[in-house]
């Protein structure tokens, strides 16, 4: 199967991610190039992955089927403004940065196409949720190629575009809350007298075998819940626990500080 040459400007840690999540698809090394303003980064990137990784931007982005952008908001518009040149209709650049919306990009590259995406890091493993939101003069087959790619690291959806700042809040953001969650049943674990190795165990496969369950099962989030939730038991306890403490608020409250940094980010990245 041929794959879509891939372009991936930015070599953070989500850039990576992508780089290797293709290698493990399929893709081989000659189809993908990192483009890293560091030659250390660029260095120790080609050095441990095979993949071509160099330091300009027009390099990197010329003639691949599918350029990503993966580099801070604020760095966008040089990023954009740099590559513009270079790039050619056939081309699809899919933007990564939180917040910068097509309307910005459109207008720094009139008629190209171009996708904002928003995925997160459970691409790591090839589990990763990435949404979409078409520009204007995105084809049928340009989504077809960018799926393709975003696609070998997990599931895509579309979405409108002004939803995108809340796909931020909740998938883009959410492996840090589930994290937060496992630290902090992992302490509490370590507090009734676990071992720290013991409680990893637990919480780690109880987070992975929940989350799968939830995917696999017929029964919502709620009803699932219901079924371990026994009137009086160990469960009705600690969820009154959760519920007084104002859980679920505490949790929409970051949702939406998330959503407003998202916007806030994008909106700052248009003024430069």
């Amino acid at each position: 199967m041929e794959h879509p040459t891939v372009a991936i400007l930015g070599a953070g840690s989500l850039g990576e991610i992508f780089a290797r999540g293709l290698l493990r698809a399929g893709w081989s090394t000659d189809d993908i190039v990192l483009v890293s303003r560091r030659a250390d980064r660029a260095y120790d990137l080609e050095t441990a992955t095979g993949i071509s990784s160099v330091t300009s931007l027009t390099a990197g982005a010329a003639g691949r089927d599918v350029v990503l952008v993966a580099v801070k908001p604020k760095d966008v518009p040089s990023v954009v403004a740099e590559i513009g040149p270079v790039l050619i209709p056939s081309q699809v650049l899919v933007s990564f940065a939180a917040g910068v919306e097509l309307a910005a990009l459109q207008a720094a590259l009139p008629g190209q196409p171009i996708i904002r995406a928003m995925p997160n890091t459970p691409a790591a493993v090839d589990l990763g949720m990435t949404a979409l939101a078409l520009g204007d003069s995105v084809s049928a087959d340009n989504v077809t190629t960018a799926r393709a790619v975003l696609g070998a690291v997990g599931e895509t959806i579309e979405l409108p575009e002004d939803l995108l700042d809340a796909v931020t809040a909740v998938s883009g953001t959410g492996p840090a809350y589930v994290f937060l969650l496992a630290e902090a049943m992992i302490e509490a674990a370590v507090g009734e007298g676990l071992s720290h190795q013991a409680a990893e165990r637990l919480v780690h496969q109880t987070i992975r075998g929940s989350g799968e369950l939830l995917i696999q099962s017929d029964l919502s989030a709620f009803r699932l819940r219901g079924q371990v939730t026994s009137p009086g038991g160990t469960t009705a306890a600690a969820m009154h626990v959760l519920e007084e403490g104002g859980f679920r608020a505490l949790v929409s409250d970051a949702v939406v500080a998330a959503a407003d940094r998202s916007r806030e980010l994008g909106k700052n990245a248009g003024e430069q």
